[in-house]
């Protein structure tokens, strides 16, 4: 079963945290972020019935209206190339950032169908009030043992964003650095593009 829970999780971390008409009050410290988010997109999902079926553009919508603003994807993405990232063009970079975004949305959009009864366990949260750069730990709870889900936030001038997950010890930024680079080196920058346009039309075109 872990494996079922690791792609709804992951489904999760492609949707970043939805946050809706968030109060103030409720995304002011990391944690209250967490939580509100983590509960919000839990109970989207349970009572949509577009998105459990895995409907990408619904899907897609979701993440462009309430997600992107409270996740530093180009963040995520930045690190994910590592050094190849200041070899990339601002439009390449832009590019690069729009379809590992959808490329994360279409492996793992499927999963969402899955979401049912799970539940999610906050663990305690320290933190200074100095820090800037922070993990928020929690665990993803259904049948079987529970999967331990951490985000890590970094606070600048618009607040708090999420800008890397971390699955049973693997940090996404860590999961794909390794494959960014070995496509930089193969075919350079245009060839990441072309390797990610290329996954998202054999994902999209398989559905």
């Amino acid at each position: 079963m872990h494996s079922l829970f690791i792609k709804i999780i992951f489904a999760l971390q492609a949707l970043f945290l939805g946050i809706g008409m968030a109060q103030a009050q409720d995304i002011k410290t990391p944690d209250g972020l967490v939580k509100f988010v983590v509960e919000d997109v839990l109970t989207v999902i349970k009572n949509d019935k577009a998105i459990q079926s895995g409907d990408f553009r619904k899907i897609n919508a979701l993440v462009d209206e309430k997600i992107l603003p409270y996740s530093d994807f180009q963040k995520t993405t930045r690190m994910s190339m590592g050094r190849n990232w200041s070899k990339a063009s601002p439009a390449q970079q832009a590019q690069i950032t729009q379809e590992f975004k959808l490329l994360l949305i279409r492996i793992y959009g499927g999963a969402l169908a899955q979401v049912k009864d799970q539940k999610v366990q906050y663990k305690p949260f320290r933190a200074s009030a100095e820090d800037t750069d922070v993990i928020v730990r929690t665990a993803f709870v259904g049948k079987g043992e529970p999967i331990q889900l951490d985000y890590r936030l970094e606070k600048g001038a618009n607040g708090w964003k999420v800008y890397d997950i971390n699955i049973l010890g693997a940090w996404l930024v860590e999961s794909y650095r390794n494959q960014f680079n070995d496509q930089v080196s193969k075919g350079g920058i245009e060839g990441l593009i072309k390797f990610l346009q290329d996954r998202n039309t054999a994902l999209s075109t398989n559905k």
